[in-house]
């Protein structure tokens, strides 16, 4: 995934709502996050679902390290 670009990928829910095309588009063209704020605070994160996946694989993965770890221990 991409660093954050603050001009471009922090917007808030009323301007994501209103034009959701552009930076869905640049979610899955750039492989960026957004940010959406709601009344000045983080409300929610976009990501594309290659990266959701690539996220969630990786927790997966961390989880069955963390498990063989401890059965070591043990």
């Amino acid at each position: 995934m991409s660093n954050l670009q603050i001009s471009e990928d922090i917007l808030p829910l009323r301007q994501f709502k209103a034009h959701a095309f552009r930076p869905l588009k640049s979610i899955n063209n750039h492989n960026r996050s957004i940010v959406s704020t709601q009344n000045g605070k983080p409300a929610a994160v976009v990501l594309s679902p290659s990266e959701f996946d690539r996220l969630n694989s990786q927790s997966h993965f961390m989880s069955a390290v963390q498990q063989g770890l401890n059965v070591e221990q043990a």
